[in-house]
């Protein structure tokens, strides 16, 4: 986007999500309805509160009404449309159509929106909406649908087009649309703007252009035949630095949720190109090479995820001209096959031989040849692997449709296919998180005169396609759906967070693919990879040979002793919005007197669970059948009768709601709005309780590590920036702000080489070099190690795991026996302090209960948590400064 400030409406909702004004809580009737295993992401979240905002709140709405929502391919666009149609319902709205540009779009959302048994159904088996269960229906046309259902008609563009100026029999007409109010989504909603970038080349008039027979206009004739319409808009590529169509979207686009923003926020893989001298059968077994060492990785871990691989040509049938770089997929497809049936070692090792040291390549033979892998082995995995059976072509007409759902499915246990062949069937509207290779079959380029060519930014689009999460986790301290090795590089199963472009060895297209996904934000130039090297005069220390780091572990808890909700319940912000239907009046003719009215402005209050008494908590119980005793028994098996699960502290009775009002409001709440209140914290909390039915617990014994075995060299990656951890990825050694500097390589007490944290945690090495004199009369040994995801501590009350970013060890003789303090550090911006103030509390709560086993009869341990620590905050540096000098 060249300018957003002509965006008038997306800037009044950034800056109203700044100030936190736009609503908190998502409805029910989204919460509730969306398939349970699709949690809802932040950033879904806040395209829910924009909508409901505009819908309730904006002053300026236009109607009909007509939004776009431009969210980045891979980040759940067509889950915010089934959202917006559940939220619509509860507003009155029954009938929707939803078009978009190709067929193969619209077989995918029937499949996602109508069929239960598809793994990427949308909805809950049963959807409920106040207190009526609802269907939804596919139609043909509007005309005696049930107006109680939710009625839904599929249609490309060009076939609604046809349909709507050549009417039939039992076909959608533009009557449909007399006297009723219709929502329409437009997916891939670039391609309505055809006429509207023609208004700039033809230089039509508005007046002209609206006479123009086209889908645009019947699209919009539609829209414009009701003012309570609405036209919603999803795309990932709308073109807003196109004047006209900025012009037309600048009061309409609400959401802008671009690739880059949803890369920086590990939602995507990460993207790889890899260049090779081989020729092209020689680099698509390089690439089988890697899916199955992929395979292999997850297959280790327990995990049952298949790595798919895509073979992209340049021709679906064979052009009259043909050179070196013409391929065509069908033809290749055939090759490809040949040669798996064919494949022998002399091929694997032909591959092996070409592989760099500290490649990935080399890397996936080096695990095959530990695991006991021989090439003659791995040459039976891959011909069962990629045998025909197993590939799929998806350009060939007569196969194209019967194609379409098995593409789609790819990520489905029962869908055996591992080999895709393509030329741009898959260009728009392929939903797979599996693949993670993909080999450019040809060698052109069609860049001119620096700019990115049409075929690369395809190309480009592709790999953001492709570059969609696989979710997998280990445990449940892990995200599911966000990447979770960018600070440990090093890790095995980095790369199965990694997408692969396998392309000849050609650096200026290569440097032409790099400008273009820059462009679309899927690689930021300015990532960059540091070394966390220890010195290696620490190394040779007999603190590193024999010292130990105390860690707790990672429990899950007997059921037995579960004696009340757990903490992350009981902390969890519960809200309500009063609507008390509440009106006042005002005379607007006066007698000259100066008009004087009273606003009441909204407020927020927090209430206790127990303020609303026990017998509005009994009755909100009693309403919800989660809450039946033998339901709760299940879950808290301690608990000994309902009025102890009201009554007591370890249960509902200190439970906090915060109430949004008027003080007319809060002073006026009749026993049926507190009973609603209470049934909605009730039924948000016993998704919680469900959850959390496999309780975790950080032990209060801790258990000693090696520090040798703890703390090694690691790759980290970092996104250099200018904003609040501007400093963050820069050394100490050549820091952002000079003030930040100090040459670490000349500090014995500083294990590693270096440190590229954050401006605060450059200032807390600061702190220590200033106290390290002082500290000196005291210790005989002070070291200070960084933990980059060395290790992890778990929170005692539920097993939520923390990385302190310093641990700090000091020693001293004290009566024959050595005295060793470990001690936890975390410097913590300001902009954080509030959102993880749980880990400083737990740091404070290791330091007054915990258990190590004895294991050196000559040493103690002492465990000690500090108070965050922040620069900027006078008063977390002074009360950091106070509890560490007490070290002193």
């Amino acid at each position: 986007m060249s300018n957003e400030q002509q965006f008038e409406l997306l800037n009044i909702l950034n800056t109203l999500k700044k100030v936190e004004m736009l609503p908190k809580q998502t409805p029910d009737s989204i919460l509730k309805n969306i398939n349970f295993k699709f949690e809802l992401r932040p950033y879904q979240k806040e395209a829910f509160s924009r909508f409901i905002y505009y819908m309730e709140n904006y002053n300026k709405r236009e109607k009909p009404s007509q939004l776009l929502f431009q969210m980045a391919t891979g980040s759940g666009k067509t889950l915010i449309m089934a959202g917006c149609i559940l939220y619509l319902y509860e507003l009155g709205y029954r009938n929707f159509i939803f078009f978009v540009d190709s067929t193969n779009i619209i077989e995918k959302t029937k499949t996602n929106f109508l069929n239960e048994g598809s793994s990427k159904f949308l909805f809950n088996n049963r959807i409920k909406i106040g207190d009526r269960f609802i269907t939804i229906n596919e139609v043909d046309n509007f005309q005696g649908v049930n107006e109680d259902e939710i009625n839904i008609h599929f249609t490309t563009i060009q076939g609604l087009h046809l349909r709507m100026n050549n009417p039939k029999e039992n076909a959608i007409t533009y009557e449909d649309f007399v006297d009723q109010k219709i929502v329409m989504l437009s997916d891939e909603a670039h391609h309505l703007n055809a006429e509207t970038k023609a208004l700039k080349k033809k230089k039509l008039t508005q007046n002209e252009f609206r006479e123009v027979l086209s889908w645009e206009a019947t699209v919009n004739r539609i829209f414009m035949s009701n003012k309570e319409n609405l036209l919603l808009e999803f795309t990932a590529t709308a073109d807003l630095s196109e004047e006209v169509i900025a012009n037309k979207y600048k009061n309409k686009l609400i959401f802008d949720y671009n690739l880059k923003n949803f890369y920086l926020n590990k939602f995507s893989k990460e993207v790889k190109v890899l260049q090779a001298n081989l020729s092209t059968i020689e680099r698509a077994l390089q690439a089988i090479v890697l899916s199955q060492y992929r395979y292999k990785l997850f297959a280790d871990n327990n995990k049952i995820i298949k790595p798919v691989v895509m073979f992209k040509a340049n021709y679906v049938n064979p052009p009259k001209k043909r050179d070196e770089n013409t391929v065509v997929s069908s033809e290749f497809k055939a090759e490809f096959i040949d040669k798996i049936e064919n494949l022998n070692i002399t091929d694997l090792q032909k591959i092996k031989d070409n592989a760099e040291e500290g490649s990935i390549i080399k890397k996936a033979f080096d695990y095959f040849e530990q695991s006991g892998t021989t090439l003659e082995n791995l040459v039976i995995q891959l011909r069962s692997a990629f045998s025909e059976d197993k590939c799929i072509s998806v350009d060939s007409t007569p196969e194209h449709k019967s194609n379409q759902l098995i593409i789609n499915s790819l990520e489905d246990n029962g869908n055996q296919i591992r080999a895709v062949f393509a030329v741009d069937s898959l260009n728009e509207g392929w939903d797979v998180l599996n693949l993670f290779d993909i080999v450019r079959l040809y060698d052109t380029r069609d860049s001119r005169a620096g700019k990115v060519g049409k075929t690369t930014m395809a190309e480009a689009q592709l790999i953001g396609r492709g570059a969609r999460y696989c979710p997998f986790q280990l445990d449940s301290s892990q995200p599911m759906y966000q990447r979770k090795y960018d600070d440990d590089l090093q890790n095995p199963l980095r790369v199965c967070e990694e997408l692969y472009y396998h392309s000849s060895h050609n650096p200026r297209y290569i440097q032409e693919l790099n400008k273009a996904l820059d462009t679309i934000g899927i690689k930021p130039s300015n990532t960059v990879e540091r070394h966390l090297i220890l010195k290696n005069d620490f190394k040779k220390t007999d603190f590193y040979k024999l010292g130990v780091v105390w860690v707790n572990e990672l429990k899950t808890i007997d059921n037995s002793e579960i004696v009340g909700l757990a903490d992350k319940i009981k902390e969890r912000p519960y809200r309500f919005s009063l609507k008390t239907g509440f009106t006042s009046e005002v005379s607007l003719i006066t007698d000259g007197h100066e008009l004087e009215q009273d606003y009441e402005e909204i407020e927020t209050t927090e209430r206790e669970l127990n303020w609303f008494g026990f017998s509005i908590l009994r009755k909100a119980i009693q309403k919800n059948t989660f809450y039946k005793f033998f339901n709760l028994k299940f879950y808290y098996p301690n608990l000994k009768s309902i009025r102890e699960f009201i009554t007591s502290e370890k249960y509902l009775s200190n439970i906090k709601v915060e109430l949004n009002g008027t003080k007319r409001d809060f002073t006026n709440l009749t026993p049926e709005q507190k009973l609603r209140i209470v049934s909605h914290v009730l039924e948000v909390m016993s998704k919680d309780i469900a959850k959390d039915s496999n309780k975790k617990y950080g032990s209060r014994t801790f258990v000693a590590q090696g520090i040798k075995h703890i703390f090694k060299d690691k790759v980290l990656s970092f996104m250099l920036s200018d904003g609040k951890d501007a400093e963050n990825g820069f050394p100490m050694k050549a820091p952002k702000k000079p003030e930040n500097y100090l040459d670490l390589s000349e500090h014995s007490w500083y294990a590693f080489e270096e440190n590229f944290g954050t401006s605060d945690e450059k200032k807390l090495v600061l702190f220590i070099k200033s106290a390290y004199e002082e500290l000196k009369k005291t210790y005989s040994e002070i070291y200070l190690l960084r933990n980059e995801r060395h290790f992890k501590l778990y929170r005692y009350s539920d097993g939520k795991a923390m990385e302190p970013d310093f641990v700090l060890f000091m020693s001293k003789k004290n009566d024959e026996k050595q005295l060793i303090y470990q001690v936890f550090i975390e410097p913590k911006g300001g902009h954080l302090l509030e959102t993880d103030a749980w880990k400083e509390e737990f740091l404070k709560e290791i330091q007054n209960d915990y258990e190590v086993k004895t294991i050196f009869q000559n040493k103690d341990y002492n465990l000690i948590g500090l108070p965050f620590y922040n620069y900027d905050d006078v008063t977390k540096r002074n009360e950091f400064r106070d509890e560490f000098n007490k070290l002193m």
